[in-house]
């Protein structure tokens, strides 16, 4: 008989490529046991586990497997109080009938625009539950870009909050639309939309059990491509245990614990916890809005052990933290997961010296997904890495020429997992070389095997958790009546990690005020692109070839 070594190199590798597959899915499900995520159960759960997963799918799912485990168990507690497990379930099946009733098929498009809240959460599993494509918005989309987005991605229903429904006037979607959370509590007057309510829609509708989809769902997150309009990148449920496991690899999350999640689950970040927590059946903790003390108090009053959070929460998180009096009691806090943009050595020592040990980096994207994580043992030894590759995945650092680079060089950050993006809803795609994608950043690996990112390998900006692209910005400014041209680049910011500076030239005799041109932003783009500074030159320094020396305009000194 053969030996592996009598076997061609190509095949070898696949072996060996198929070999180290296994073991990290073996590792993912023990780590996925030892979280409690599954276990020991009785015979009729596990037939319905496997029941519902051939009926809708790994998302679909979800709900109801912890209806059977702990039916009369918290799922959600947000600003409306709490509902169930065996509640969130029916509900889901409600909004599912409902939507088929309505003419959604397996594989149309269903866009969501709502805030954090269990409507956000139901709409979601609803959607699962007929195989459509969920298209997440951000909440911070004008007009303008929620009509353009949901058309582009084919969205035949919108489910938005009663608050964007002046926004969403614009959209025409072939379905129509549903309200998720029917009232807007920071308007004394109510919208004047006629559109059915999700509450509404569940109170006509089944809770039966839906049948099983024609199409596996999808998830559509929303990021920025190089010319800073919003991309879609699909995610379909991998045949892989790696999104989850992956994470409880590096992570102690623990099942039926209580987790809070500020973070927005439009995002990646958000949307992967939430997962996380309700596969877990643990409870989530939702709130419109964040409010760093409410967030404390939350974490007191229900004994939080896990928070989800962008950095510039963290900050303000610990800025309110110093002034409360007398302090909350975070001791039930085991886990502060952080991503969306760079933690900071800064706010990570900080972080560890008020909260203890329970800090914890993830360095990823929407496109390559998990990539490293940095425990609270690898901040300790240095606050500004983003800690080692999570298990599973593959990271490169290679030069211009594809080429590796030695440890402790600077190159390009390149990522392969068992769960890639797939290209964007519009076309196109990030850079792959041998297999692994192109984070856009630039780094090195230490000799502890720690990854450290230097920065971009372009002009993008992240502020607040939120991806800027300048041209995106400078080329709205340059179209005002009153602007003559206009450039905009990213600088430092201690708070949101990053900030945009927009510098003007004005047309002869225009009137126009920085506030003015904050508006125009405002009225046009999403609120984290509008500039936090305005700048008014006489002209644009350029170089022989009509480029804009950015270089100068870092130089000037702001007032």
């Amino acid at each position: 008989m053969p030996s592996l070594m009598d076997l061609p190199a190509q095949a070898l590798a696949k072996v060996q490529q198929l070999a180290e597959r296994g073991s990290s899915e073996l590792h993912y499900l023990y780590k996925m046991i030892e979280s409690g995520a599954f276990g020991l159960e009785p015979p009729q759960n596990l037939v319905g586990l496997v029941a519902d997963i051939r009926r809708w799918g790994e998302i679909g799912m979800v709900p109801a497997l912890n209806a059977r485990r702990t039916p009369t168990k918290a799922a959600i507690i947000d600003d409306d109080g709490s509902m169930t497990f065996k509640e969130l379930d029916e509900a889901a099946s409600a909004v599912a009938n409902g939507l088929l009733a309505m003419g959604v098929k397996g594989g149309d498009g269903v866009a969501i625009l709502a805030r954090n809240h269990r409507w956000f959460v139901i709409a979601n599993y609803g959607c699962a539950r007929v195989g459509a494509r969920t298209i997440m918005l951000n909440t911070e989309f004008s007009g303008p870009q929620i009509r353009d987005v949901s058309e582009r991605e084919g969205a035949k229903l919108i489910i938005y909050d009663d608050e964007y429904a002046e926004a969403v006037k614009l959209s025409d979607p072939p379905l129509g639309k549903l309200r998720a959370l029917g009232t807007n509590p920071d308007a004394a007057d109510p919208s004047g939309s006629t559109d059915e309510t999700l509450a509404e829609l569940i109170a006509r509708s089944s809770t039966a059990p839906p049948p099983k989809v024609t199409r596996r769902s999808s998830v559509i997150i929303l990021t920025s491509g190089t010319t800073g309009t919003p991309k879609g990148a699909t995610r379909n449920a991998p045949p892989s245990l790696a999104p989850i496991g992956g994470v409880l690899s590096s992570v102690p999350f623990r099942a039926g614990e209580v987790t809070s999640l500020p973070s927005p689950m439009f995002h990646a970040l958000g949307y992967l916890h939430a997962t996380i927590a309700l596969t877990l059946g643990s409870t989530l903790v939702l709130r419109r809005k964040f409010k760093p003390v409410t967030v404390l108090e939350d974490i007191a009053k229900h004994r939080v052990t896990a928070i989800v959070v962008v950095p510039v929460m963290l900050s303000r998180m610990l800025d309110a933290l110093e002034k409360m009096d007398p302090k909350p009691d975070l001791s039930s806090l085991r886990i502060v997961f952080v991503s969306g943009s760079q933690l900071g050595a800064e706010l990570a020592t900080r972080a560890l010296k008020d909260l203890g040990p329970v800090i914890y980096n993830l360095y990823g994207s929407t496109e390559v997904a998990l990539a490293t994580i940095a425990k609270p043992e690898d901040l300790l030894k240095n606050p500004a890495t983003v800690g080692s590759v999570v298990r599973g995945t593959k990271i490169k650092i290679l030069d211009d020429n594809g080429n590796e680079v030695p440890q402790g060089d600077v190159g390009r950050i390149f990522v392969g997992n068992t769960f890639p993006f797939e290209g964007y809803t519009g076309g196109g795609n990030k850079q792959i070389i041998d297999g692994l994608l192109s984070s856009g950043d630039v780094g090195y690996f230490d000799h502890n095997g720690l990854l450290f990112v230097s920065g971009r390998d372009d002009e993008m900006i992240v502020s607040g958790g939120e991806n800027v692209f300048p041209a995106e910005v400078e080329d709205l400014i340059s179209g005002h009546p009153g602007v003559v041209e206009a450039t905009a680049l990213g600088v430092d910011d201690p708070e949101w990690g990053a900030r945009l500076r927009a510098f003007v030239v004005l047309k002869e005799e225009a009137e126009v005020t920085e506030e003015a041109i904050k508006n125009y932003v405002r009225e046009h783009l999403a609120r984290y692109k509008v500039p936090r500074e305005v700048v008014f030159l006489s002209e644009l320094p350029r170089n022989p070839t009509g480029k804009v020396l950015k270089r100068e305009l870092r130089q000037i000194e702001i007032q």
